[in-house]
């Protein structure tokens, strides 16, 4: 699934580490979200949101990605 974790991140000048401790997950876990490698849990998906004050949908691209 395609997001925007990365681009809104950069936007509030957060490192990886930051981000994930603002949302109590590890840098590597928001890392392999922003490669795309992992796909977050939805209480994980609605804590990004809600810290970026964003809908889930403004974050994750939903459209066209396989359903899993």
């Amino acid at each position: 699934m395609r997001n925007k974790v990365r681009e809104f991140r950069k936007q509030y000048g957060l490192t990886q580490a930051q981000l994930g401790e603002k949302v109590g997950v590890s840098r590597q876990a928001i890392n392999a979200i922003e490669t795309n490698k992992y796909d977050p849990s939805i209480w994980l998906a609605y804590d990004l949101a809600k810290f970026f004050n964003m809908l889930i949908e403004d974050i994750f691209d939903f459209e066209g990605s396989e359903r899993k």
